[in-house]
């Protein structure tokens, strides 16, 4: 499921800074906040804001540290409208896989969008992986009958 319409989902400023860690303190996630600026400032935050005006509130955010996403986050009574998803594909547009790890209660959540779950070494903790369908490696088939190439 996509964003309501009239959401549209870019890289964070870095003057959002203080804005993007707010949606983090809300979703009840410890991200440490100069992890959070370096992350802007090296483009690895994609916020999800409403089209226009430009001022208006940030209703979502994803960290990212190359390939893992750190956190992702959306405000309260804009939950359950896509906007999660929508910065979990974003973010996928430029990578080859996204890893996150995550807890019991939000696993749906990654399961939804089509992540391979397995269990982390912490109890109760999960890794999701995906990887964009279009950038799935082609393997070719052999065509001979008897299995060599």
């Amino acid at each position: 499921m996509g964003a309501d319409a009239g959401v549209a989902v870019r890289p964070a400023t870095a003057d959002e800074l203080p804005a993007v860690c707010n949606v983090l303190d809300g979703g009840l996630l410890e991200v440490d906040a100069d992890v959070v600026s370096g992350a802007v400032d090296d483009g690895d935050v994609v916020v999800a804001v409403r089209e226009a005006p430009r001022s208006a509130p940030i209703l979502g955010a994803l960290v990212l540290d190359g390939e893992e996403i750190l956190a992702v986050a959306v405000r309260r009574r804009r939950r359950g409208q896509g906007i999660g998803s929508a910065l979990v594909e974003a973010a996928l547009e430029d990578r080859d896989e996204l890893v996150a790890g995550f807890d019991e209660r939000v696993r749906p959540f990654w399961k939804g969008l089509g992540f391979e779950i397995e269990d982390a070494e912490d109890a109760g903790r999960y890794r999701g992986r995906r990887s964009p369908p279009s950038r799935t490696p082609f393997r070719f088939r052999s065509t001979d009958p008897t299995g060599s190439t």
